[in-house]
C-alpha cells in the first residue's frame, strides 16, 4: 500500500466512525423565531386573535403590527434552555384589511436581530374600515384657473365602506372647512378663494374625510402655488411659462436647495427629550446654558439642532403643540440656534419606512414638516430635516439585496420630490451608517442608471449626510477619520460643500453587538473631545466636511467628563425649587407574573426637569425613599421587572431636576402580577476587585425562598469604564465569576449590569436582589 493509499484508509475510517455516531452528538439550532398560529394570507375574524409560536436561542421577542404596533409577547421556557413559546393576544375590531405581522428578536449569543417570516393575515371588519381620501384637481403641475372664475375649485374624492359623512380641506395648517359633494361630477368640492394669497408662495392644501363610524383618513398634500399670470391672463400664458428645455418656472423657482450651513456642533434630541423642552419654556435658559458652555469640558458649543417631531406620549408636536414649537424654534433662532426637524420613517418600527409598502406613511410624516414650515412665520419655521430612517434593520436589507437599498433610495428620492413640490428650499440630510461605502450589503446598488456605493446614491440624492460614525477613537483603521474618508473624498467629487456631518456616540449602548467599541460612554467626555480635537485637525481642509454631531441629548447632558474619582458632570445655575408633580393620567398594568408597565404624565420645572423616579411597595401607604426606591426613567414610562407572582404593587412617581430637586410624589397606583408553577431566583450578592487592568465580578444566584444555591446561566455587561458582554454558568455553589476587558487607567470605576439569568423551573425576580449593584472603584 502507498503512503497515500494509507493515508487515505486512515482518513476514511475517521470519517465512517464520525459519521457514526453524528446522529447521537447534539447540534445546536439557529437562532429563529417561528409563527405556528396561522399561514401566510389566512383569513380572521374581528376581536381578540391569538397568535403563537415558537422561538429557539433568542430573547426579547416581539411583535410588529402594520407598521405602526410594536410590543412585547409572553415568552414560556421553564427548562431554562432559551428555547421555547410565545404567545400574544391582538385585538382586530380596529382594523379591516390586511395585516401584516413579523416578530423581531435578539440572538443570545450575537444580540443582533433575529426576525420571522412576514405573514399576512385578511380580517374582513367594515365597521373599522377607514376612507380613502385624495385631492383629485387640480394637481401640482396644473395651471390654475383665472382670477375671474372666483376661485379656483378643489376636486376631493372620499370613499369607503361606510357611508361618508363629511369631507374637509385645510389651506397651510389652517381650519377645517367643509367640502360639498357635487353629484354630477361625482367629487366633493371646494372653492378655495386665491384673491387675497401671496401669488409668490406655494400652499399646503390636505384633505379628510370621516364616516358614520368616526373614521377617518387623510389624503397626502397637494402643493400648489396661485402664478400671478395664470390668476391674472388665463390660461395660455402659464403653458408658456412652465415649458423649455432649460427647466420650468418652478424649478427655477422652487425647491433648489439653499448653500449648506455648517453644523458643528450638531445634536439629536429625540422625542423623549424634545416633548419635554418645547412644552416647558422654563427649560430653554437651562438647554442654552448647557449647549453654549464651551469651558467646563473645553470643547466647541453646540450650534444645530435635530428636534425630534414624531409622535409621542399619544400626541403629535406638529399638529398638537404647533404654536408652542413656532415659540420654541423662534427662541431659538433669536439665541443663534439653527434647528432640523427630526423624523425617521413615519411608522413604528421608524425603519419600515423604507419599504414601498409603507411609502405612503414616510411620506405624510415628511409633508407634516414642510407643511409646518409653510403655515409658519420665517422666524419658526425649521431649517432643515434631519432623516434617520435605518433600512439595514430590515431581515432583508442582506437577504433580498438589493431590494430593500432600492426602496430606500426610492423613499429618499420620493421625499426630495415633495420638499421641491412645496417650494421648500431648507436642506435635507440622511442619517447613515459607517459603512454604506464599506461593506458587501451597500456595494454594486443598482439605482437610477448607475450602479454605485449606496453611500454614494444617497450623497447624490440628499443635500447632506450625517454619518452615523460610531466609533470610540478618532484613529487606526477603525477609527472615526478613516471611517469618514470615503464619503469625504465623493462629496468633493461631486461638488458638495458642508455636506458631510460626522456623528459620534455618547449612549450607554446596553445590548449591541460591540457595547465597548461604539460609543464613548465608557471613556467619559474629557476623551471625546480629544478624539473629537483629532477629527477636526484631520478634516480641516476638506470644504465637505461640513462638522460633528453628538448622539444623544438625553444621554449627553449626564455625560460625565470620566468615570471614578474626579469625574464630573455638568452642572446647571444654583437651584432650589423642585418640580410640579407628574400630571396625569397615571396607570400601572400587570404584563404577567413578574412584569409590571407604569405610566405618567409629565412634570413641569422652574429650569428643566431631567429624569423620572419610580417608587413600588406592596403597602398602598407607603413612603419614597431608598428602602422603595424601583428605577429611575427618562420619559413617560417604566417596565418593572423581576417582581414576586400573585402580589399587588403600589407605585408612587417623582420627578427630578438637573439640580437633584425631587418632586412630591404622585398618588399611588396599582397593578397585580399574575401567577406562575416558576420560582422566583436572585442574585444574594456581588463582589468586585480592580487587577491587572480588569475589573472581576462575582456573584451569587440562589433561591430566594430557601437561599439554596443555583446554577444559573449568567448574561450581562460591565458598566462605567467597561463594556464587555459575558455569558456564562454559575458553578454548583451558585457562584458567576467574570473579567471585564482591560481597562488601564490610574483611577476609575467599573460595574456589572447583569441582564438575563435563566435557570430550569425557576424566573430572575431581580427586583429582589441585592441592590444596588456594587462597583469597583480604584485610585493611585
Amino acid at each position: 500500500m502507498t503512503s497515500f493509499s494509507r493515508k487515505c484508509g486512515l482518513l476514511c475510517l475517521v470519517f465512517f466512525l464520525v459519521t457514526l455516531l453524528l446522529p447521537s452528538l447534539p447540534v445546536k439550532a439557529a437562532a429563529r423565531v417561528t409563527f405556528d398560529s396561522h399561514q401566510d394570507e389566512q383569513n380572521v375574524s374581528p376581536g381578540a386573535l391569538e397568535l403563537h409560536g415558537t422561538y429557539t436561542d433568542v430573547f426579547d421577542v416581539e411583535i410588529v403590527v402594520n407598521g405602526q404596533l410594536v410590543n412585547d409577547v409572553h415568552m414560556d421556557d421553564p427548562d431554562a434552555d432559551n428555547s421555547g413559546t410565545w404567545s400574544y393576544s391582538l385585538d382586530t375590531s380596529s382594523l379591516d384589511g390586511t395585516i401584516e405581522i413579523a416578530l423581531k428578536s435578539k440572538d443570545i449569543g450575537t444580540r443582533y436581530g433575529i426576525w420571522s417570516p412576514f405573514i399576512h393575515l385578511h380580517v374582513d371588519n367594515p365597521a373599522a374600515n377607514v376612507p380613502e381620501v385624495r385631492i383629485v384637481s387640480p394637481g401640482e403641475t396644473d395651471a390654475p384657473l383665472p382670477r375671474d372664475k372666483g376661485a379656483i375649485p378643489i376636486h376631493i374624492s372620499a370613499e369607503g365602506k361606510n357611508t361618508i359623512t363629511q369631507v374637509e380641506l385645510r389651506v397651510n395648517g389652517g381650519p377645517w372647512e367643509p367640502a360639498s359633494y357635487n353629484e354630477t361630477e361625482g367629487f366633493y368640492k371646494y372653492a378655495w378663494e386665491v384673491a387675497h394669497l401671496d401669488k409668490k408662495q406655494k400652499y399646503s392644501l390636505e384633505a379628510k374625510a370621516t364616516d358614520q363610524n368616526g373614521n377617518t383618513g387623510y389624503s397626502l398634500t397637494a402643493y400648489l402655488a396661485p402664478n400671478p399670470q395664470a390668476i391674472g391672463q388665463g390660461n395660455s400664458s402659464s403653458k408658456s411659462e412652465n415649458s423649455g428645455d432649460s427647466g420650468t418656472v418652478m424649478d427655477r423657482v422652487y425647491g433648489a436647495t439653499e448653500p449648506l450651513p455648517v453644523q458643528d456642533r450638531a445634536i439629536w434630541i429625540w422625542e423623549t427629550a424634545s416633548y419635554h423642552l418645547i412644552l416647558n419654556p422654563n427649560s430653554w435658559d437651562t438647554f442654552a446654558g448647557f449647549t453654549s458652555d464651551t469651558t467646563t469640558f473645553s470643547d466647541r458649543p453646540i450650534t444645530t439642532l435635530y428636534l425630534g417631531v414624531d409622535r409621542y406620549n399619544g400626541a403629535s408636536m406638529l399638529e398638537d403643540y404647533r404654536e408652542k414649537v413656532q415659540q420654541f424654534v423662534t427662541w431659538a433662532h433669536a439665541n443663534g440656534y439653527q434647528v432640523q426637524a427630526l423624523i425617521a420613517g413615519g411608522t413604528t418600527p421608524p425603519y419600515y419606512g423604507a419599504y414601498e409598502r409603507y411609502r405612503t406613511q414616510a411620506v405624510r410624516e415628511f409633508e407634516k414638516v414642510l407643511n409646518y414650515n409653510l403655515a409658519s412665520e420665517a422666524s419658526a419655521q425649521f431649517d432643515g430635516i434631519n432623516l434617520d430612517t435605518e433600512p439595514y434593520i430590515l431581515p432583508d436589507f442582506k437577504s433580498e439585496k438589493p431590494s430593500v437599498q432600492i426602496q430606500y433610495l426610492d423613499m429618499l428620492a420620493a421625499l426630495m420630490e415633495r420638499k421641491h413640490a412645496a417650494g421648500i428650499t431648507f436642506p435635507v440630510g440622511a442619517a447613515i451608517p459607517r459603512w454604506y461605502d464599506s461593506s458587501a450589503d451597500a456595494s454594486a446598488i443598482p439605482w437610477k442608471g448607475s450602479t454605485k456605493w449606496l453611500s454614494e446614491h444617497i450623497q447624490d440624492t440628499a443635500d447632506y449626510i450625517s454619518i452615523m460614525n460610531y466609533r470610540d477613537q478618532a484613529d487606526g483603521s477603525a477609527g472615526i477619520i478613516e471611517q469618514a474618508l470615503g464619503e469625504i473624498a465623493y462629496a468633493e467629487s461631486i461638488g458638495k460643500p458642508n455636506s458631510v456631518i460626522i456623528g459620534v456616540e455618547t449612549k450607554d449602548i446596553a445590548d449591541g453587538g460591540d457595547p465597548e467599541t461604539i460609543s464613548f460612554h465608557e471613556e467619559g467626555r474629557t476623551f471625546m473631545e480629544d478624539e473629537l480635537n483629532k477629527v477636526y485637525a484631520a478634516m480641516q481642509e476638506s470644504p465637505a466636511f461640513g462638522g460633528i454631531a453628538i448622539h444623544h441629548y438625553t444621554s449627553f447632558i449626564d455625560f460625565p467628563s470620566k468615570w471614578g474619582p474626579g469625574g464630573m458632570k455638568w452642572a446647571p445655575p444654583s437651584d432650589l425649587e423642585p418640580p410640579s408633580i407628574v400630571s396625569g393620567p397615571l396607570s400601572a398594568t400587570a404584563f404577567d407574573h413578574e412584569r409590571i408597565d407604569v405610566r405618567y404624565g409629565m412634570a413641569f420645572d422652574n429650569a428643566a426637569v431631567n429624569d423620572y423616579r419610580i417608587y413600588r411597595s406592596t403597602e398602598p401607604d407607603f413612603a419614597t425613599g431608598p428602602l422603595t426606591y424601583a428605577g429611575t426613567a427618562k420619559g413617560l414610562s417604566y417596565t418593572d421587572k423581576g417582581l414576586l407572582a400573585d402580589t399587588t404593587y403600589y407605585y408612587k412617581i417623582t420627578a427630578v431636576d438637573l439640580s437633584g430637586n425631587e418632586s412630591y410624589p404622585s398618588e399611588p397606583i396599582s397593578a397585580t402580577t399574575t401567577s406562575t408553577p416558576l420560582k422566583p431566583m436572585i442574585i444574594d450578592e456581588m463582589t468586585f476587585e480592580y487587577t491587572g487592568g480588569k475589573a472581576i465580578v462575582t456573584l451569587r444566584v440562589v433561591d430566594l425562598e430557601t437561599r439554596t444555591p443555583l446554577r444559573a446561566e449568567v448574561s450581562g455587561r460591565f458598566t462605567q469604564m467597561a463594556g464587555k458582554y459575558v455569558t456564562a454558568k454559575a458553578a454548583a455553589d451558585g457562584i458567576f465569576q467574570s473579567s471585564s476587558e482591560t481597562v488601564s487607567a490610574p483611577s476609575g470605576e467599573i460595574g456589572f449590569q447583569p441582564r438575563r439569568m435563566m435557570a430550569p423551573g425557576y424566573y430572575w425576580a431581580s427586583s429582589y436582589d441585592t441592590l444596588p449593584y456594587t462597583t469597583v472603584i480604584w485610585e493611585p
